[in-house]
């Protein structure tokens, strides 16, 4: 089977996508799993289907590179956003995608070539329920101190519609991500593991910031944690309600605002690499 696709990323969080509005792919997570490693394959965080949706304009599925769904990816959705526009398949500047998240409302900026340059998505309210996370507290984590392979860490637990645990550090740059990600990733806290966020305040409403996703390992870039890093940010009082933050990531930089009741927009760019071809049986050899 030979998988027509498109290389995309949102600030150096690069997938691979699939055009599937004709029929999905028969084992997406097989494809993902394949396709995904980088130097004996395309090389990526992971594969994103783009379907059709009785409920939206499209449907956005998207797989982490060990093969497991992802309920939502707020760089991956920019980029399905750009697919849509500059393929012709939708020609709206006001779109809609449907995710396991729920439907996500996307307004496409383009330049002056009609292809679009940066899109602002509506990602919907944070939630710091431990429920909806899900966190096995009794209340919400809220820097809140926890043990992690043995030493102690403040830590704020959110829900932007996939969970994600806030490490506020000194400096993120000099962690060792490889060696302390998966700690946290698969903490027993967690049930379903956790896209894990270490950050610094660097200036007034601007964070720096990087992410160990669940599932992919370190990513240059990650759009529900900047959001979730903001929300964090502001109910802890390190940053500003209803004004814009600027969110350093290894990859480039994410604008998030975050109103007082939690509702977030993101807004960053989007960018095709290239198109290609991958011969599935090939990689069964």
């Amino acid at each position: 089977m030979k998988i027509n696709f498109t290389k995309m990323h949102g600030i150096g969080n690069d997938y691979i996508y699939v055009n599937c509005m004709e029929g999905e792919l028969p084992d997406p997570s097989g494809a993902a799993i394949k396709m995904s490693p980088r130097h004996f394959s395309v090389g990526a965080d992971g594969l994103v289907m783009i379907c059709r949706s009785d409920i939206a304009d499209a449907k956005m599925r998207m797989f982490n590179a060990d093969g497991s769904e992802g309920r939502m990816c707020g760089n991956a959705i920019r980029c399905v956003g750009k697919y849509l526009y500059d393929n012709g398949i939708c020609k709206k500047k006001e779109i809609s995608v449907e995710t396991l998240s729920g439907i996500k409302y996307l307004t496409l900026f383009t330049d002056e070539c009609d292809c679009v340059s940066d899109v602002i998505v509506d990602m919907g309210t944070a939630s710091f329920a431990p429920e909806s996370i899900p966190v096995l507290t009794e209340s919400e984590l809220v820097d809140g101190e926890v043990s992690v392979d043995g030493k102690r860490y403040k830590m704020t637990a959110v829900s932007v519609g996939n969970p994600h645990c806030i490490i506020r550090v000194d400096d993120p740059s000099v962690l060792d991500l490889e060696k302390d990600g998966p700690t946290f990733e698969n903490n027993p806290l967690f049930p379903e593991r956790v896209n894990t966020e270490f950050i610094s305040i660097v200036g007034d409403n601007e964070v720096k910031m990087r992410v160990w996703e669940r599932g992919s390992g370190e990513t240059w870039a990650c759009g529900t944690g900047a959001c979730a890093v903001t929300a964090a940010c502001v109910k802890n009082g390190w940053c500003k309600a209803d004004s814009p933050v600027t969110v350093h990531l290894v990859g480039g930089d994410l604008e998030i605002v975050c109103s007082s009741d939690y509702k977030i927009t993101m807004k960053g760019p989007a960018a095709k690499v290239y198109d290609g071809v991958f011969d599935y049986e090939d990689q069964n050899k």
